[in-house]
């Protein structure tokens, strides 16, 4: 019997079959780069806001300048960096530093405001690379914290010029980054109290407590001045106001004695004149009646009046005889 070898047809939509299989090496294939896109080696890569992109090329530094969005790249051969340009805050931590008599302390933390300006990212990156920070800023605060230390005593860093170390250090770093580091702008410098022995720390403890106690015996004389001179202002305003008072009412007298004087000068004016024409009157009556006897006195009436008093005077004599009364020229 012979055996007959029958070849097995294909299956219909094998073909399809295959060319699924292949799709997710060749998806794969395109998506390998984009996938890592987060990293240096991507094809397609994202820059994020406040950010912009620097790249370098076989590792010289480009000119290009990327803002923030998606950007491709030829991968493998090309880098990129995101460098913020936006205000960040850098931290300087632990920072010893030793004072002018010889005493050790910590600055805990030392926050630097600063900002990278855009226009000047090339040059900055360029010469001080991507982390120039760490040149500027960290290095920096701990050299200029130290310089400030080694030129001052523990008094005047911990207390009596503590509120001017910002400033200070602020100046300094701006100083030599608008020398050689132009495109880094310092914007504000924080500085905590520093570290110190605890048995010194224990000693301004009680000078402050000490301090303390003047300050409020200072504030407290300060409120008994203050009541003091309240009363003393208080009495002040009180006699015043008698002093006024007593014024407007000896002012209120004065005025009803004048009014009382002027009032008895009116008076005696008009009894005055009251007076001077009564006599004016009685003198005139009186000259009236001298010159109306002036006129009666005539030898007639000067007789009549004689004759009216010899009879209203008359007198009865008894005896054997009678006077005589002898009057000159005159006949009985």
């Amino acid at each position: 019997m012979d055996a007959t070898r029958t070849t097995p047809s294909p299956r219909p939509g094998a073909g399809g079959l295959r060319a699924l299989e292949l799709l997710p090496l060749a998806l794969a294939l395109v998506l390998v780069p984009i996938t890592v896109a987060g990293t240096n080696f991507g094809v397609l890569h994202q820059i994020p806001e406040g950010h912009v992109g620097v790249y370098w090329r076989g590792g010289a530094l480009l000119k290009t300048i990327s803002e923030p969005g998606f950007h491709l790249m030829v991968p493998i051969l090309t880098q990129y960096e995101p460098i913020q340009v936006t205000i960040q805050t850098d931290q300087v931590k632990d920072i010893p530093c030793g004072t002018k008599g010889g005493v050790m302390i910590y600055f805990e933390k030392i926050e630097v405001v600063n900002r990278l300006k855009k226009e000047l990212v090339y040059e900055t990156i360029l010469n001080y690379g991507v982390s120039y920070d760490k040149t500027w800023i960290y290095d920096k605060i701990h050299h200029e914290i130290n310089q400030f230390c080694s030129a001052h005593s523990l008094q005047e860093v911990y207390i009596d010029k503590f509120d001017q170390i910002d400033e200070i250090m602020k100046d300094a770093i701006q100083r030599d980054c608008t020398r050689y580091a132009p495109g880094i702008e310092i914007i504000g410098v924080r500085v905590t109290k520093p570290t110190i022995p605890a048995t010194i720390a224990r000693n301004y403890e009680s000078m402050e407590e000490e301090r303390t106690k003047v300050l409020i015996a200072v504030e407290r004389q300060k409120v008994l001045e203050k009541e003091a001179e309240t009363h003393k202002k208080q009495a002040v305003t009180e006699a015043e106001k008698d002093a006024h008072v007593s014024k407007i009412l000896m002012e209120q007298r004065v005025m009803e004695k004048e009014s009382a004087k002027r009032q008895q000068e009116i008076e005696n004016e008009i009894f005055l004149g009251r007076e001077k024409s009564l006599a004016d009157a009685n003198f005139y009556r009186v000259l009236r009646e001298a010159e109306a006897n002036k006129l009666k006195l005539t030898p007639e009436f000067l007789e009549l009046k004689f004759i009216e008093s010899i009879t209203n005077n008359s007198k009865i004599f008894f005896g054997d005889k009678v006077r005589i009364l002898s009057l000159p020229n005159r006949r009985l």
